[in-house]
Formats: structure tokens, sequence, C-alpha cells
């Protein structure tokens, strides 16, 4: 979890700073806010998933993961819009950019271990 949300926040933060050298400051603070819109979100389902519970069984796990996932999606939303409220100027292509491309970072994350696991897998069954 912790590598997934520090790729986040560093995929999100380097976007920034290119957009920021080569397009200019308001490509640069956009970008950088639709990173974090993407990352803090996922923080906090982290932080839920992560807290301890009283009862270790799968019933408090999946009733924290549902509550993770709706406090994920509302603070998207309220990022979302406090962004589009508060921040003028702001340049939506390179905030939106950002925000898909730090969003899809778990799902990346997810399939590279994917494909770690059939590489032991076929060494496993070769014994090489």
């Amino acid at each position: 979890m912790l590598r997934i949300l520090a790729a986040q926040f560093g995929l999100g933060a380097v976007m920034a700073a290119v957009c920021w050298s080569m397009y200019g400051a308001v490509q640069g603070y956009s970008a950088l806010l639709g990173g974090l819109i993407a990352a803090l979100p996922n923080a906090f389902l982290a932080l839920r998933l992560s807290m301890p519970r009283r009862d270790p069984g799968a019933r408090p796990l999946v009733r924290a993961a549902y509550i993770g996932e709706l406090g994920k999606l509302a603070l998207t939303v309220l990022l979302f819009s406090t962004v589009f409220v508060t921040v003028r100027p702001l340049a939506a292509a390179s905030l939106f950019i950002t925000y898909v491309v730090t969003a899809l970072v778990p799902l990346a994350g997810l399939l590279m271990r994917h494909d770690d696991w059939q590489q032991r897998d076929t060494v496993d069954k070769h014994g090489e």
C-alpha cells in the first residue's frame, strides 16, 4: 500500500514539475492538484483498511472497505468541486490528465505483481 501511495504522490509531483517547466505555472499547479485529487482519497482508503479492528474477521474488513470506498468517492468529488470553485486560473486538461495517470497507478501495480506471480509460477513448475 505504501509503495503505491508513494508512487502516486511521486508521479503527480513529477508530472507537475514537467508541466511547470514546459508550459508554465498554471499548467504545473493544475497538474499537481490533479495528482493530489487522485492520491489523497487513495491514502484515505489505505488508512481505513489498515486501521486495527476489534474483530479480525472478514465481515469487518469488508465493511471497512465499503466505507473506505464511499469515503474515497466522496473525498474525490469534494476535492474536484473545491478546486473548480476556488482555483483560478486552472488548466483543466493538465488537471484531468494527471488525475487519470495518477489514478491508474494502483492498476499498474496490480498488473506488475500479476506478471511477477506468473513468472514465479513458471520458474517453480520448471524447477529453474
